[in-house]
């Protein structure tokens, strides 16, 4: 039933792409795009420092082996230098037996000899003509050797200058990636400064808060300071005014001479 139903969806998206003209492999090429850059974007930068450094890691194998084929390069590029040497001298050799046998043969005698045996002139010419042929391979052979060291000599010498490139490479990069691990370093600290503010943030609504709460209490004690002055009567205890007590018998003391006046008119 599942098979069914994705054969059928399946479908369906082929022909609701056919409908509109657009391939379905663009949707199937943008979606996997998508993924692609979602996870990537999904990844810890620590785990990508981390990532990074295991690849640079990763780089001693490559670069241990080709430092094994360079030391072998260079061991047979001096036994490619011995053999030709060795070469050039047989060559010096049989370029100067050929010139004695050869000046010995313009001298025109019949008989020579060499090492305590005798030679026929036949003889030496035809030793001669071998010699010379010898002479003549040996020295296209030289010729080949010279061609093949020159060209290993260079060979090696690129190889060795492309090692010592991919070290720099390879130190730039170690000193990149903890330029890196610093900057992430500091990054997160910022970071963790700006979660810092966020309780600074909280603060600051507390201490609004206290402030409201002393401004109502403020309100509260002017209302009831209010009250007491206008709708209480004075307190005795406290009085405001040192003169008071005189003030108050010279004024009844007025009242009753007043008072004495008034009866006598009367009467």
């Amino acid at each position: 039933m599942l098979k069914k139903a994705i054969v059928a969806g399946g479908a369906l998206a082929l022909l609701s792409s056919l409908a509109v003209g657009v391939p379905l492999a663009s949707y199937t090429k943008c979606g996997v795009n998508y993924l692609k850059e979602s996870a990537s974007d999904s990844v810890p930068l620590e785990w990508k420092i981390k990532q990074a450094r295991q690849m640079i890691s990763d780089l001693k194998p490559e670069i241990t082996k080709n430092a094994k084929r360079i030391a072998t390069e260079k061991i047979e590029v001096v036994r490619l230098q011995k053999e030709f040497e060795s070469t050039q001298t047989q060559l010096a050799k049989s370029q100067s037996d050929i010139e004695r046998l050869t000046d010995d043969l313009k001298g025109g005698d019949e008989h020579f000899v060499y090492a305590g045996r005798n030679y026929s002139s036949q003889q030496v010419k035809e030793d001669l003509k071998n010699r010379f042929k010898r002479f003549k391979t040996r020295r296209a052979t030289a010729d080949k050797l010279q061609q093949m060291l020159t060209a290993r000599e260079s060979s090696l010498a690129s190889a060795e200058a492309r090692m010592e490139e991919m070290l720099n490479a390879k130190r730039q990069l170690e000193v990149e990636i903890e330029n890196l691990q610093a900057r992430l370093g500091a990054l997160r600290v910022a970071e963790t400064a700006s979660d810092l503010n966020l309780d600074d943030s909280h603060l600051s609504q507390t201490r609004r808060l206290l402030d409201e709460i002393a401004t109502d209490i403020d309100v509260k004690e002017e209302t009831m300071r209010v009250d007491v002055e206008y709708f209480s009567g004075i307190d005795l205890d406290e009085p405001s005014d040192e003169n008071l007590l005189d003030d108050i018998a010279n004024y009844f003391e007025g009242d009753a001479q007043g008072s004495e006046l008034v009866s006598i008119q009367v009467d």
